[in-house]
């Protein structure tokens, strides 16, 4: 053995035999600290958006999609979809935009935002926003929530109209989860849904009912609908 090589192998021995003893520190891995800003993207296609239990597509498919932002708890986000509203208004699309902050107190999740619900091609006719405050519990594979939104912005000569919403979930086996929601629409009418949900790879598919009972003041006739949606994120 030539000399180059036992010099090698005397000095690794050492360095072993140094580290096993703790007079080497090991080399600590360093990390990037996790961002406090978070973004992302949803799409769905569903056989009718139907909104608080009324149809917004005339019963006919939509394709809608999202961006969200997020930073320590305060989020913005826009959301969109085509729409339909018959023979009274010329109308091809919805775009949300909305705003908020969301954190939890004692186990028990609060959202506070606004939100504008917009139609280009009629927004004077149309747009309108609404303030809201939400609360959620978890209790084991069992959700509750409740959310009550304030009429704030209206067209001119409209009635600002408020709504409450409740809502229960529950995780099923199969990665199978059940939902259902109760809402009143103030002088409009109230409406609940159940629904079925099921992950799909990236995608979810679900599959819900809703049923609408109008009040005898509301612009709106009693309907019911079967929905399916599939949906992702990203």
């Amino acid at each position: 053995m030539n000399v180059k090589k036992l010099s090698l192998i005397a000095i690794i021995a050492i360095s072993s035999a140094l580290y096993a003893d703790g007079d080497i520190a090991p080399a600590e891995s360093v990390s990037t600290p996790a961002s406090d800003f978070t973004y992302s993207a949803n799409m769905a296609l569903t056989s009718n958006y139907v909104w608080r239990g009324i149809t917004q597509t005339d019963n006919s498919p939509a394709i809608q999609g999202g961006i969200d932002l997020g930073y320590k708890g305060f989020y913005a986000g826009v959301w969109g979809s085509n729409v339909e509203f018959g023979s009274v208004l010329d109308e091809s699309m919805e775009l949300d935009f909305y705003g908020g902050y969301k954190g939890e107190i004692a186990g028990i999740g609060y959202d506070l935002g606004y939100i504008e619900y917009a139609y280009p091609h009629n927004s004077a006719a149309l747009n309108f926003g609404e303030a809201y405050v939400g609360l959620s519990k978890s209790i084991g594979d069992l959700g509750l929530s409740g959310k009550y939104y304030f009429g704030a912005d209206a067209p001119s000569g409209v009635k600002k109209l408020d709504y409450y919403e409740l809502g229960a979930s529950y995780t099923l086996p199969y990665d199978v989860s059940i939902g259902a929601t109760y809402g009143d629409y103030e002088d409009t009418g109230s409406n609940y849904s159940v629904k079925l949900s099921k992950p799909i790879g990236k995608f979810t598919a679900s599959l819900a009912y809703t049923d609408f009972n109008a009040d005898s003041a509301g612009a709106y006739p009693d309907q019911d609908h079967v929905v399916a949606t599939i949906s992702t994120s990203f």
